[in-house]
């Protein structure tokens, strides 16, 4: 396995505020990992006390990626992805299940906080025939994003842009709907978005809410027709924009039950 590079930017030399409850330190202690503080355990907690669904939204998120990305390798042959928001390191990551298909692929993660970056530094390695790389840079600098990203991907070929539960940490919906990423791919590249949805589960909505006034960085859940509208001028895939356990669930997973959490793949034309 071969290191990954990684593109460094002001966050890098920011300290991990340890005082705050951090979304990424949150979801890696709802799907079971240790890299989080106690601060990070005891709002994960307070929100489960509202809304244990919120584990099975994590978990449902997470098998919802690694479907999406077997997919674009195994019948779309996408061998390039850009996978923005991608928060601490834990199983199936992209790299991982594309490289598991396509020991070839090429990956470029993007986050802007800086435990992320140290543990992508330590955890993130490339099969030797592909590449994996980080870049320090925020989802709402997109020019930044896509130069440091050439670096390693070719976007005169079809690249895949994953956008999992990121979108909801941009409030303004105008700046989380802008297309700047999406017009620099090339015909024949794919958009993947989930994001946590409202008008599902009360409870969701109750419990996160009362997150979002704790002080930490909000995250704000959109209706169906909010997040459907990111793939504006793309073609969705079957079954469209979908609870993430209904999208083509795998063989034998019985009958997935909605939740607050949609999801949707479209090809750029």
């Amino acid at each position: 396995m071969s290191d990954p590079s990684t593109t460094p930017g002001s966050a890098a030399q920011q300290k991990i505020d340890t005082s705050v409850p951090h979304s990424a330190r949150i979801w890696n202690y709802w799907l079971g990992g240790k890299d989080n503080y106690p601060v990070d355990e005891r709002a994960g907690d307070a929100y489960t006390a509202v809304f244990p669904g919120i584990v099975t939204i994590a978990r449902g998120s997470r098998a919802f990626l690694r479907r999406t990305i077997t997919h674009l390798v195994a019948e779309e042959g996408i061998r390039q992805f850009l996978d923005i928001g991608t928060g601490l390191p834990t199983a199936d990551n992209t790299h991982e299940v594309a490289q598991r298909l396509a020991p070839e692929a090429r990956i470029v993660y993007v986050d802007n906080d800086p435990m992320v970056l140290a543990h992508a530094r330590a955890l993130l390695y490339s099969t030797p025939e592909g590449a994996t790389a980080y870049v320090d840079a925020d989802v709402l600098d997109p020019d930044t994003v896509l130069a440091a990203a050439a670096r390693t991907l070719d976007f005169g070929r079809p690249v895949a842009l994953v956008l999992s539960n990121v979108l909801g940490h941009v409030p303004d919906y105008d700046r989380a709907r802008s297309s700047r990423l999406v017009d620099a791919l090339p015909s024949g590249s794919f958009l993947s978005v989930n994001d946590g949805s409202r008008g599902v589960d009360p409870d969701f909505e109750r419990a996160q809410d009362a997150y979002n006034e704790s002080g930490a960085a909000p995250y704000v859940l959109r209706t169906v027709d909010r997040i459907t509208a990111f793939f504006d001028g793309l073609e969705l895939l079957e079954p469209g924009v979908v609870p993430v356990p209904l999208w083509r669930p795998e063989a034998g997973a019985g009958d997935p039950e909605p939740i607050g959490e949609h999801g949707g793949l479209a090809r750029k034309p």
